[in-house]
């Protein structure tokens, strides 16, 4: 493990620990009487980061790596089944020091949002579909970037131009993006900022969606569709939706977010969770540490 990603380790254990003794109850719930874990919760936290940035979408051979090699930085480490059930437990946990992490970010208060989703398969074959314990929330859906159909999840994410994920959502893969979008920007009150820009691709045009944008006071930017007029700021589109395509690749590519290996509802959530934490902690580390390059890059903490 290099130095960067040992840095960014030690710092985000110190942050986590820090936010926790504050906000206890931001942990799981546990038994009034009974043993208190040798693995606190901003080691597993830390750990699952660790995990998702060394490439392991196994937790069997990361439990064998960090056994071999993160010694230094975990005194106690659990076997795999330990590690799961823990980390399955700790999904609302996730999400609140990834919210955390993120309005610690100085792009958090940018005026600029983007807005995408990406598909999350979760199984190809039709007994899969037929018998997973996802059915009922996995579903069909339609990948027009890919001009394919697929079976699972979609991540809808809105993120600000240096990457970071102000707002996620995990729901059905047939479930309307438009949707879903105005329901996440209604629901968090972090989100109700008179004055913001969201720029999207094509999928997000509908006249009901811009009109419900336009009643919190935002603007929507999205690709002209043919015989409209000409809309204004067009001109900033297309290095903008680069960007979301690139956090999306980030996802994929570098955090294994089509990896993710979850056969129940909670161990898939807790595993997505885990990705965008990740992706959140770099970014956080990135900005308030003022690294060079982009604030999305994960290149320093390559293993």
């Amino acid at each position: 493990m290099n130095a960067d990603l040992d840095t960014l380790a030690t710092a985000l254990y110190v942050t986590i620990d820090d936010a926790l003794l504050t906000n206890p109850g931001w942990t799981p719930q546990r038994p009034e009487v009974g043993i208190a874990p040798r693995l606190s919760d901003a080691e597993l936290l830390t750990l699952s980061v660790l995990q998702a940035r060394l490439g392991y979408t196994s937790e069997a051979r990361f439990i064998r790596y960090a056994h071999t090699h993160l010694r230094q930085l975990f005194p106690y480490l659990p076997k795999r089944p330990g590690y799961n059930k823990r980390l399955r437990a700790a999904a609302d946990m996730m999400r609140r020091i990834t919210a955390m992490l993120a309005r610690r970010c100085p792009s958090y208060t940018d005026d600029i949002w983007l807005v995408d989703s990406t598909p999350v398969e979760c199984g190809r074959s039709r007994e899969t579909a037929r018998r997973s314990d996802l059915v009922g929330w996995a579903t069909y859906g339609y990948c027009a970037s890919h001009s394919r159909w697929f079976w699972g999840l979609r991540l809808h994410i809105i993120a600000t131009p240096s990457g970071l994920p102000i707002a996620f959502a995990l729901t059905p893969a047939n479930h309307d993006e438009r949707q879903v979008a105005a329901e996440v920007i209604s629901i968090d009150p972090g989100l109700h900022r008179p004055g913001q820009t969201l720029i999207a691709d094509k999928g997000y045009r509908s006249r009901v969606f811009e009109a419900r944008l336009a009643n919190e006071g935002i603007t929507l930017i999205r690709p002209m569709m043919k015989g409209e007029k000409p809309r204004p700021l067009q001109r900033f589109l297309h290095p903008f939706r680069q960007i979301i395509e690139s956090v999306n690749q980030t996802l994929k590519a570098q955090l294994d977010l089509e990896r993710h290996g979850g056969r129940k509802p909670d161990g898939v959530a807790a595993r997505i969770l885990q990705r965008i934490l990740a992706l959140t902690a770099a970014i956080w580390h990135n900005e308030t540490t003022n690294q060079p390059g982009p604030a999305r890059s994960l290149i320093a903490y390559d293993h």
